[in-house]
This record gives C-alpha cells, sequence and structure tokens, in this order.
C-alpha cells in the first residue's frame, strides 16, 4: 500500500513538472506556473489574480481543462485503487507502466529541440488564430517592468474635478502616459479625452510608466484612497 502510494505521489509531482514547462512554453513565468498547475489540479487557489493569465490566453486555457478534469479523476483513481487493494490486492506491474511513461513524457519535454518546436507550435498557433482581443490584458500592455495600468476615479476633492487633464498636466503628450479613455456612468469616452472636463465620478483608465504616472497623479491617487 505505502509502495502504491509513492508511486502515485510520484507520477502527481511528474505530472506537476511536465505542464510547468508546457506553460512556460507559453511564455509564462515559472514560479506562476508551479502554484497555477497545482492550484488546478487541487482545486484550491485558482481564484487568485493569476488565473487571468490562465484563462484569459485560449491555449493554457486548453491546458488548464486538461489539468482540472486529470486533478477530479486522479482522486477517484486512488479512492478506487486503494479499494481494489483491500479486496484483490492491486497489480503493480500496471502501475509501474505508467509512471514510467509519464516520466519519459517528462525527459522528453525537457529535451531543447522539443521544447523549441513547442514553443515555436504555441505562438505560431496563437498568431495565426487568435486576436488580440483574446490575449489577457497583462499579455498585451503590461510587457516592461515598470508599465502599470491604473483605474482612477475623480472626487469632488481630486485635483482633477471640474478641470480637464490637459489643464492639470500641460505636457501630457511628452510624459511616458496615456489616458485610455473616461468612463462617465454608461458613456465611454475616447474622442478629445485630454480636453474634456472631468465631473466627480468619472473614471479614467491610465496607461504608461509607473512611476511617472504616480508622480503626475499622485494627489488624486491619494485622495481615491482616502475615499475607498
Amino acid at each position: 500500500m505505502i509502495f502504491f502510494l509513492l508511486i502515485y505521489f510520484m507520477i502527481i509531482f511528474t505530472v506537476i513538472e511536465i505542464f510547468v514547462v508546457l506553460f512556460r512554453l507559453t511564455r509564462l513565468k515559472v514560479e506562476v506556473s508551479r502554484f497555477q498547475v497545482i492550484s488546478m489540479m487541487t482545486g484550491t487557489g485558482f481564484t487568485t489574480d493569476e488565473s487571468e493569465l490562465i484563462s484569459g490566453h485560449p491555449i493554457r486555457r486548453k491546458l488548464a481543462t486538461f489539468l482540472i478534469l486529470f486533478g477530479v479523476f486522479s482522486m477517484a483513481v486512488i479512492i478506487s485503487s486503494i479499494s481494489e487493494f483491500l479486496s484483490n490486492g492491486l497489480r503493480l506491474m500496471e502501475i509501474g507502466t505508467v509512471a514510467a511513461a509519464v516520466l519519459l513524457v517528462l525527459a522528453i519535454l525537457k529535451l531543447s529541440g522539443v521544447q523549441r518546436l513547442l514553443f515555436y507550435f504555441f505562438n505560431r498557433k496563437m498568431e495565426q488564430t487568435i486576436e488580440l482581443a483574446d490575449y489577457p490584458i497583462r499579455e498585451i500592455f503590461l510587457k516592461n517592468n515598470g508599465d502599470t495600468m491604473i483605474g482612477l476615479r475623480v472626487y469632488e476633492d481630486s485635483q482633477l474635478a471640474n478641470r480637464t487633464i490637459r489643464k492639470v498636466v500641460p505636457n501630457i503628450d511628452e510624459a511616458d502616459l496615456t489616458v485610455l479613455f473616461i468612463k462617465r456612468g454608461n458613456l465611454t469616452i475616447r474622442k478629445n479625452i485630454y480636453y474634456t472636463t472631468l465631473h466627480e465620478g468619472d473614471q479614467l483608465l491610465l496607461y504608461g510608466n509607473k512611476k511617472v504616472m504616480l508622480e503626475t497623479f499622485q494627489h488624486d491617487i491619494d485622495v481615491m484612497k482616502k475615499h475607498s
């Protein structure tokens, strides 16, 4: 029984490493990949913000589907196997064969040539069949370490209230940041953003260099934190 459990957990850990490699080949960081793989297999922790990197990416979503199903069925297998052990005894040869096959798959995926082929295949498939809108927003905008996106809400005591962005930040065109749109109730304003007078309750989506953004809108960010 103990030998069976050792083999079972070895298979589980090997499957985890296989999918860590596969997720990494879709340009997901190793540390994020490992946590999300374990989360999906165990059904815990997948509701973290990082799960958007999985659910918003078509290829990762397919890998995740298999992992979730594997986690469910593997638990059913271990329960049925324990029952079989208690009744008739287990055939360790078959279990060992499965373990060897899984280890072989991992060994093949570790080969640099195979990884280059899969990396090309994953990214080629994305370029051919996936629309830009299907990518997670982080994959598109936040490629540089200094980049960030901030949702800024205008309050009565904000410096932006009843003023235009151009008035508050005269050099906005030269600054390393962009205001993507203004959300006013159900209305989304995308034209003449810098010359639109802002009202209390308006929401701005800012994109650009984090340091520049914090320096430029520090007062409004502090006001927003105060009201939150």
